[in-house]
């Protein structure tokens, strides 16, 4: 027994240690217009969420999002609040997942994904009103003036995560046991 519960627990670090480098390269890889930024990083931290629960999603998406930050950006005042939607969307997702024994309806995955969505693209349109201040680029325009169709960008975006997220996580599922 102690030998299967060890076993799973390699797979489920190894998961995640594949999930946290592929939000890595997925937000590296990610289109930038300004401050319109079309990205999937967060793919993969849901799918660790959901599969795995709150402090992998957390995890996944804090060390996937510091790489991606080091990797794009280097260090700044502002790298840990970069990195916060990404640890409150792995976190809140994985909270879900578990409450809910880690069995979701497709419907509920979308609906998941989309709030999740939109909390992030929330909480990034503060950090960045927070981070044009500290650094001296703010403008109104510039941080409001795209939330519309950022907010689009946003909901159509998961609407195709919250399509393929079950059969995404129900193969991984059957190839960790």
């Amino acid at each position: 027994m102690p030998k299967t519960n060890h076993s799973q627990k390699v797979r489920q670090l190894s998961m995640n240690a594949i999930m946290a480098a592929m939000c890595a390269v997925l937000g590296y890889l990610s289109l930038d217009l300004g401050n319109l930024k079309v990205t999937f990083e967060s793919l993969p931290i849901l799918v660790s969420a959901l599969l795995f629960g709150p402090a992998d999603g957390m995890i996944v998406g804090g060390i996937g999002t510091l790489i991606y930050q080091l990797l794009r950006y280097g260090v700044s005042i502002t790298t840990p609040l970069w990195m916060l939607p990404y640890i409150v969307c792995g976190l809140l997702a994985g909270w879900y997942a578990k409450k809910n024994g880690f069995s979701l309806s497709g419907r509920q995955v979308m609906v998941l994904v989309i709030l999740n969505e939109l909390l992030i693209t929330v909480l990034n349109t503060g950090v960045l009103y927070i981070d044009s201040h500290i650094y001296g680029y703010y403008s109104a325009a510039f941080i409001f003036g795209s939330l519309v169709p950022r907010l689009i960008i946003c909901v159509v975006k998961a609407a195709a995560f919250g399509l393929v997220l079950p059969g995404i996580t129900g193969a991984v599922r059957r190839q960790l046991q």
